[in-house]
This record gives C-alpha cells, sequence and structure tokens, in this order.
C-alpha cells in the first residue's frame, strides 16, 4: 500500500462514531487536498481483511454516493441510523453531523443560524 492510501485509509479509520465526512475533507485531513475522487476510488479496493466505517464517507452535499435504491445504499443508510446519524431522503445535515460542521455547533451545542 502507498503512502497516500495509507494516510486517506487512516482518515477514514479516524471518523468517530455518530459523524460523516465528505470525500473532499477525507482527502484533505490526508493531506491530499482536491483528491476526494482517488478517496472515492481507494474506498472501492479496501485490502481483504481491513475494517472501515466506509459508511460515514458521503459526498460534499452530504448525499450518500450510491444509487438510492441499491443494496449499498440502503446498507449506508442503515449503519448510519443505527449511530443516531439523520438520514432524510438519502441526505445526512453536514452541519449537524459533519466533521467539518460549525464549530460553536460542534462544542457546545447551539442552533444553527
Amino acid at each position: 500500500m502507498n503512502e497516500a492510501a495509507a494516510r486517506i485509509y487512516a482518515a477514514i479509520a479516524a471518523i468517530p462514531h455518530g459523524r460523516v465526512a465528505s470525500y473532499g475533507a477525507i482527502a484533505a485531513r490526508a493531506g491530499l487536498p482536491g483528491r476526494a475522487r482517488l478517496v472515492g476510488r481507494l474506498l472501492g479496493e479496501v485490502p481483504d481483511g481491513m475494517e472501515l466505517p466506509w459508511y460515514r464517507v458521503l459526498r460534499s452535499s452530504g448525499h450518500i454516493a450510491m444509487p438510492p435504491g441499491s443494496r449499498g445504499f440502503r446498507e449506508q443508510s442503515r449503519r448510519l441510523r443505527a449511530e443516531g446519524v439523520e438520514v432524510k431522503n438519502g441526505r445526512v445535515p453536514l452541519s449537524r453531523f459533519g466533521l467539518d460542521g460549525d464549530l460553536d455547533h460542534a462544542l457546545w451545542g447551539m442552533p444553527d443560524a
């Protein structure tokens, strides 16, 4: 595994329970800004035996990237909801559940502006 892949997998593994991150946010956290597509590709090539919270990675809009109604879409929705993440019409409100949401809200629970 190359260094870029290792950093991306580490960034995905670090997403906490009940939170989500976009492909672009994962790339940036891995030190590879602008490489969101690489994150998506690597999620499809996870080495055997590696357990990753793949379902916590979403599009920048907060939408699940898999086709609505597909088996993967249903599985991702189910796993997110099991962690208390709100999924409505295939979308998660990043302002509440995203790693890069509003800092005051994340720290103090301030209402969204």
